[in-house]
């Protein structure tokens, strides 16, 4: 019998008894065959041929609708398992099917591939029948469910055999070494050992189709590249390198058995990457404030450069927005972070993104993109994100706007004020004048502090403390330096400061939402040190302090109704993102409490915003603090992570079905970016059960 005879079979039958007959008796495929008739003589299908109830839409689509992959947690009952089993049984048959049409694509193909694909064909159909028995013995009929079409769609273009091992070979069936070896522990937890046993056959047999498709790789690939840069070269959107390894904890063993290089082995392990949504992309650009700051007053700067310390805290942090980026996302970063970083980040239980040099970002260009969502909108991300436009489908609303002076205000602390007095608040003025200056220090110490701000700061920098109102020589200068960049200074009272906290918002087209509260943590100045969150933002007060902000305050009505209904009014209609506004409760010289319910806004995400997003991915399980520290504090670096404890180690969410998610992330302490790479700036997430064991990481 000739390969061909047996691969039109398999690709064109319409009987499952036809497609999988993998026996010696006439009628059925052999193990020995002759492959002398080279020539095709068919004309290749747009789908495989399949009996009526596993038949698939020319559309991409299954015609019977869609449906979900069971839920691993409900493995141990029969009807789930044998969903899973129908499933994989679709895969395998897919497999099968595109194996045939390699062979009846490219029949001058050299001898010895075409052996190996018939060989491979031979045990994927022996695969399809183990999962069809197993489905059976569980009460399923292989077509019962609707089936898709994904592995067909990426694979039945190929143009080329290299195109074939390309994608099936090194993509899907190597992702299958990840599935098979998983599922078949978690189905020998279950007690199921037949399918077991089935799942640890095909494991083993996937390692050898790895390993085939891997040697004609590097027969067909360009020899002036390494394995990993022809398989990246060689695989173009939608089917991305991160399709190489599954949804399963990553099986480097069965890669290095099948032949993969370590290279290969150790960057396939932590790249993200789409696995079919439409990415975000996402910047960090923490400037953004001051380089409106450089277009005001009479210092303008039309070429605004960073001072070093604003630039390291860009380029260290540059990975933030992992913290509130999907999975499928794209992150821009100055430098990639080490593999062992992320392998750090993965142990404690974080979803990355997909992160990519900023110097790289043409490849973006060849993709679709879902959206734009810099740290904050302004002139320098307006110059960066605009590159990415033609990848923007129609339809998608974005601000391409040119920011000019009334984009800047909203930055601004006068902008804050503007809020405050809407609220029926008076506390601090603005002031564009050394005169005004002068005047509203005079009116306000009163024999106290006051604080001087820079319109344009954040963090509690760009600050001055006058004590007891007096001026000295350095402060005079700070203003009047002040003054000429930025054209006005905000001067309040120093208060007693009993608590600060914020209010998140997101702001959409169906209106103005409160995301969480969070408690800021700033040291005696008003410098930012870090934020607490926990699903009741106001956990371990004590009791006066919570008394008086939920009945003589009313927060809750104030930032969740009241504060949204003023902002409507206030921002611009066109606005879009995250915003944040800043509080405090204050203890007045009688002792008393008072409630300064905006002390400036954020017109952007916030680092109370970036810990709340951490407490979102962690499920809300227990409480956190985010904290960013100065490397240049730590000392050996190696010997501080040792001691922060973070690279214990944490079970994989994956790993076991009797794990939950309160047992395994008990105590968490990681540092966001890369500590090693980082100049100056690491930011750190710690999680913790309680309230109490969070208190322990800081001082409240």
């Amino acid at each position: 019998m000739e390969i061909r005879e047996v691969a039109e079979r398999v690709l064109f039958g319409r009987s499952l008894d036809e497609k999988l007959a993998v026996g010696e008796c006439a009628g059925m495929a052999p193990k020995v065959v002759s492959d002398v008739v080279r020539e095709c003589g068919v004309s290749m299908p747009d789908l495989p041929g399949r009996p009526s109830e596993l038949v698939i839409s020319e559309r991409g689509v299954t015609h019977k609708g869609g449906s979900a992959f069971p839920k691993v947690n409900r493995m141990d009952e029969t009807a789930e398992r044998g969903k899973m089993l129908h499933f994989l049984a679709n895969h395998e048959l897919l497999a099968t099917e595109l194996m045939a049409l390699v062979l009846l694509k490219f029949p001058n193909a050299p001898a010895e591939f075409r052996q190996g694909v018939y060989e491979t064909m031979r045990e994927e159909q022996a695969h399809t029948l183990m999962y069809m028995r197993r489905m059976r013995e569980c009460g399923m009929d292989f077509g019962e469910l609707p089936v898709n079409d994904y592995f067909w769609r990426m694979v039945a273009p190929m143009e080329c055999p290299m195109d074939f091992v390309s994608r099936l070979s090194l993509v899907f069936e190597q992702a299958n070494l990840d599935y098979s070896l998983h599922y078949g522990k978690l189905f020998r937890e279950v007690g199921d050992t037949g399918t077991a046993a089935v799942l640890e056959k095909i494991y083993q047999d996937e390692i050898g189709h790895v390993g085939h498709g891997l040697k004609w790789f590097r027969k067909w690939k360009d020899e002036g590249l390494t394995d990993w840069a022809a398989f990246k070269k060689q695989l173009h959107f939608p089917l991305t390198l991160a399709r190489a390894k599954g949804m399963a904890p990553y099986d480097r063993s069965g890669r290095e058995l099948a032949g993969i290089d370590a290279e290969w082995v150790d960057k396939l392990e932590v790249i993200e990457q789409s696995r079919g949504r439409t990415p975000v992309v996402h910047w960090f650009n923490p400037n953004e404030e001051l380089a409106m700051a450089s277009s005001r007053g009479a210092d303008f700067q039309p070429n605004f450069q960073p001072k070093r310390a604003h630039l390291l805290l860009e380029k260290d942090l540059a990975m933030l927005p992992l913290t509130w980026a999907r999975r499928d996302d794209v992150v821009l970063v100055d430098e990639m972070p080490s593999r062992e970083h992320v392998l750090r980040l993965k142990r404690n239980g974080f979803t990355l993104p997909e992160f990519i040099k900023i110097a790289d970002d043409e490849a973006l260009l060849e993709r679709k993109i879902g959206g734009l969502k810099p740290w904050a909108w302004g002139p320098m991300a307006s110059e960066l994100m605009s590159r990415f436009k033609p990848a923007i489908p129609v339809g998608v609303d974005l601000p391409w706007q040119a920011f000019g002076s009334e984009d800047a205000e909203l930055f601004s602390k006068g902008y804050g004020l503007k809020l405050a007095g809407l609220l029926d608040e008076t506390i601090g003025k603005f002031c564009k004048s050394v005169d005004e200056v002068l005047d509203s220090v005079r009116e306000l110490s009163e024999g106290g502090d006051v604080l001087l701000k820079a319109p344009w700061s954040s963090a509690g920098r760009g600050h001055l403390r006058l004590l007891g109102g007096e001026w000295t020589v350095a402060g005079e200068g700070w203003l009047n330096k002040v003054l000429a960049e930025q054209g006005g200074v905000v001067v309040e009272p120093w208060l007693d400061r009993v608590l600060d906290f914020s209010a998140q918002y997101e702001v959409s087209e169906d209106g103005i939402k409160l995301v969480g509260m969070t408690r800021v943590v700033n040291d005696a100045a008003g410098r930012y040190l870090g934020t607490f969150v926990h699903h009741k933002w106001t956990s371990g007060l004590e009791p006066e302090l919570t008394e008086f902000l939920f009945r003589k305050a009313g927060v809750k009505e104030l930032y969740k109704r009241v504060i949204p209904e003023v902002l409507e009014t206030l921002l611009d209609e066109n606005f879009r993102g995250s915003f944040g506004v800043d509080a405090m409760v204050y203890r007045a010289l009688n002792g008393e409490l008072k409630l300064r319910k905006v002390v400036e806004v954020n017109p952007r995400v916030t680092m109370g915003r970036v810990a709340l997003e951490l407490l979102k991915k962690f499920g809300f399980a227990g409480a956190g603090y985010y904290q960013i520290l100065r490397k240049s504090s730590l000392g050996d670096i190696d010997e501080w992570l040792e001691h922060l404890g973070c690279d214990s180690g944490h079970v994989d969410l994956r790993d076991s079905l009797l794990n939950s998610l309160d047992k395994m992330m008990t105590k968490i302490s990681c540092p966001i970016n890369d500590p090693h790479l980082a100049e100056e700036f690491i930011a750190i997430w710690h999680l913790r059960k309680s309230t109490e064991e969070v208190q322990k990481c800081f001082i409240l």
